[in-house]
């Protein structure tokens, strides 16, 4: 009698291991991912500051900045510090002011082929620090030789987005204007040696949130 309960048991236990492993196999799958041009319009697009965006507004910026006579044009290169530390964001959009910073320096970098020189300034405690490893005997110089100083820059990168909002009361109907301007700085004197502005107008049923 006890032999024929638990075979009973186990019968009950399997059956239902089975159905709890049958139900999570079976689940349906959620949204398959997909690659989407960050060039292009996506799926889910808002009123605020894009992929599309930053792309265009750099690849105008840098072409912009090749055509200057004074950054791209002089026979020693110029020492250019570009990076978010003055480029500030005055608008309500959240955006890593980072992104744009960042492919504009790289991307100018790549098509200036040696006519300007980038300082890495965000980068200055890393190189210091192995200044002081060398200068301590710790490490040997390296192949390329110490110097007494670390680079300077001539021009630095300065700027901000704004932006001006209006919307239909009552409803999530937006309408949001987009000024980006960039600058770049004479390190010594203080003089704008050139600009650029990037805008754009977007209007839409803002349900987007941005991260």
């Amino acid at each position: 009698m006890y032999l024929l309960w638990f075979f009973i048991l186990m019968a009950i236990l399997t059956s239902g291991c089975s159905t709890s492993y049958t139900t999570r196999v079976d689940n349906a799958p959620g949204r398959p991912t997909t690659y989407n041009d960050p060039s292009t319009v996506g799926p889910v697009t808002g009123v605020g500051i894009e992929s599309q965006d930053i792309v265009s507004m750099t690849d105008k910026m840098m072409r912009d900045m090749l055509r200057n006579p004074i950054l791209a044009g002089q026979t020693s290169p110029p020492r250019i510090i570009m990076d978010a530390e003055y480029f500030r964001n005055e608008s309500a959009t959240r955006i890593n002011k980072n992104m744009i910073t960042d492919r504009l320096r790289i991307e100018l970098n790549r098509a200036a082929n040696g006519r300007m020189i980038f300082v890495g300034r965000h980068y200055s405690d890393m190189v210091e620090k192995e200044r002081a490893l060398k200068r301590e005997g710790i490490v040997d110089p390296g192949t390329v030789g110490m110097t007494q100083k670390t680079a300077g820059g001539d021009y630095r990168l300065g700027g901000r987005i704004a932006e001006l909002d209006s919307a239909v009361a009552g409803t999530n109907l937006t309408s949001r204007y987009h000024q980006i301007s960039f600058e770049m700085v004479d390190l010594e004197t203080g003089v704008i040696v050139w600009s650029g502005m990037y805008e754009f107008k977007k209007t839409a049923q803002d349900d987007v949130i941005y991260r």
